[in-house]
């Protein structure tokens, strides 16, 4: 990538790292603290999402942790360093980028009436949720628009 395109990289790095972060602390923490991530605002209570909404929590927690997050750095070293193998790293992140808060759009939308979630949560998830699937589709672009240099 041309040094013309480093505010675009770096806002790419800069997002990705941010979303380790919150990776690593709502989601791997959530593995074993669950009610601490709860505390902090980072996962939903069983009152709000049920037990099953848990079960679907962990599991994604156990997911992203065991495959997303180290996927995640992977793509942000390479990229970094300028490799192919960090480019695919990072294109398959933001696949799972616009995957998964795309997943939790519908999960909500669909099941309003069974989760009992503070009206607030409906907006911020709405915009959060959007914000991310915002930025792994423009990911995926800005990558492929400057994969040759």
């Amino acid at each position: 990538m041309k040094n013309k395109q480093n505010f675009g990289f770096w806002m790419l790095i800069t997002v990705a790292v941010l979303l380790g972060i919150l990776l690593l602390v709502g989601q791997t923490v959530s593995l074993f603290a669950y009610e601490l991530t709860v505390s902090w605002g980072l996962q939903e209570s069983v009152d709000e999402i049920t037990d099953v909404g848990i079960a679907f929590a962990k599991g994604f927690a156990f997911a992203d942790t065991v495959f997303y997050l180290p996927l995640l750095i992977a793509g942000i070293i390479g990229l970094i360093k300028r490799t192919t193998w960090g480019r695919y790293a990072m294109l398959a992140t933001l696949g799972i980028t616009v995957y998964w808060p795309m997943v939790n759009l519908f999960a909500i939308w669909s099941g309003k009436d069974v989760m009992n979630l503070l009206p607030e949560k409906y907006v911020s998830f709405s915009i959060i949720l959007s914000l991310f699937t915002i930025y792994g589709l423009w990911g995926i672009w800005y990558l492929y628009k400057y994969q040759k240099e």
